[in-house]
């Protein structure tokens, strides 16, 4: 099982869209969740494409003027849905593992940034876990510090550190360790303060059961949060080869429509008409499969040496400040 949790500080941009189209396709997600959309609705089109056109129930929660929302979207090929609930600060849903009749609870949460909601926050969350009977799984942006290590900066005040980890120890969760990263969240000063904001808790019972699981801080290129990639590390079932998608874009590459007119011009044998066209199309289909595979990889070869450079320096800047000549010299092609 795979899923995300991400603070996406707002879902408007087309280029967020798109990264959680992509993670999802790529990593092949069985949920995802996301806090901070700032959007009450979302159109039947707009989540299909998203989760890839896969088989995904969803459910709003509205923001609270200017911030806040979250987006949750479940797998329904890998699981049965008992119930869905949300309260101020979270959504959650009842699971029931298809592959193995595992119930478990999926919560994700936005914890509120202001001082005075701070309180209400720990308070929900201690009532709603508190009356979870199943295994439990938490994740999201908690927007508390648990240590003075979880700032890059010397003005820690330890009263919420003290209470948060009072209520996860209450409720006898543990987190799970994060591997990719030291600190999940920053600001855009040119001096930036880091911070790790984002986390996911998980109940004893669910953590016998999925003993493998891991949690890693992917990169933070189009938002002021990391994402957090879980993996149980079970194996993913085969869905099989995608159907075939003819994109738009395609048509702006270089030589493309001279190779497509090459190939749809060459001879094809049948005894009608109809025959002879449908091989071509068939040829056509097989070469653009092809086609779209390598161009396809070259683009994420170089999509992905750009988001290493800029995970490196990200990586620097937690711990020590950066000057221009040193971004320039990163970023520069080799």
């Amino acid at each position: 099982m795979k899923g995300i949790f991400w603070n996406c500080n707002g879902f408007k941009d087309p280029k967020k869209y798109r990264f959680v189209t992509d993670l999802t396709k790529e990593l092949d997600l069985n949920f995802i969740a996301l806090s901070e959309t700032v959007k009450s609705e979302f159109s039947d089109s707009f989540l299909k494409n998203l989760c890839a056109g896969r088989d995904f129930i969803w459910h709003c929660k509205e923001p609270r003027g200017r911030s806040g929302g979250i987006l949750m979207g479940i797998d329904l090929s890998v699981f049965d849905i008992g119930a869905i609930d949300e309260g101020d600060f979270y959504v959650k849903f009842l699971l029931r593992n298809k592959s193995d009749g595992f119930k478990w609870t999926l919560v994700c949460v936005y914890g509120p940034a202001q001082e005075n909601l701070k309180e209400q926050f720990l308070a929900e969350l201690v009532n709603m876990a508190s009356r979870v009977t199943e295994p439990l799984l938490i994740g999201g942006d908690f927007n508390l510090l648990r240590k003075s290590s979880e700032k890059n900066k010397n003005n820690f005040n330890p009263r919420w550190p003290f209470l948060f980890n009072a209520v996860i120890d209450g409720l006898n969760l543990r987190e799970l360790e994060l591997t990719g990263r030291q600190f999940t969240w920053a600001n855009s000063r040119a001096n930036p303060t880091y911070e790790r904001l984002d986390r996911i808790l998980m109940s004893t019972e669910w953590e016998l059961h999925f003993p493998k699981s891991t949690v890693v801080a992917h990169s933070r290129d189009i938002s002021d949060h990391t994402p957090l990639m879980l993996n149980t590390g079970e194996a993913q079932p085969n869905v099989g080869q995608p159907n075939f998608k003819f994109e738009l874009g395609w048509l702006m590459r270089e030589g493309f429509r001279e190779k497509v007119s090459q190939i749809w011009s060459q001879e094809y044998g049948g005894s009608s008409a109809l025959e002879r066209w449908q091989n071509k199309i068939r040829r056509v289909r097989q070469f653009l499969r092809g086609w779209a595979k390598n161009t396809s990889g070259s683009n994420k070869k170089e999509k992905k040496e750009i988001l290493q450079k800029l995970d490196i320096l990200d990586r620097k800047a937690e711990s020590n400040e950066l000057s221009s000549q040193e971004i320039d010299k990163e970023l520069s092609p080799e």
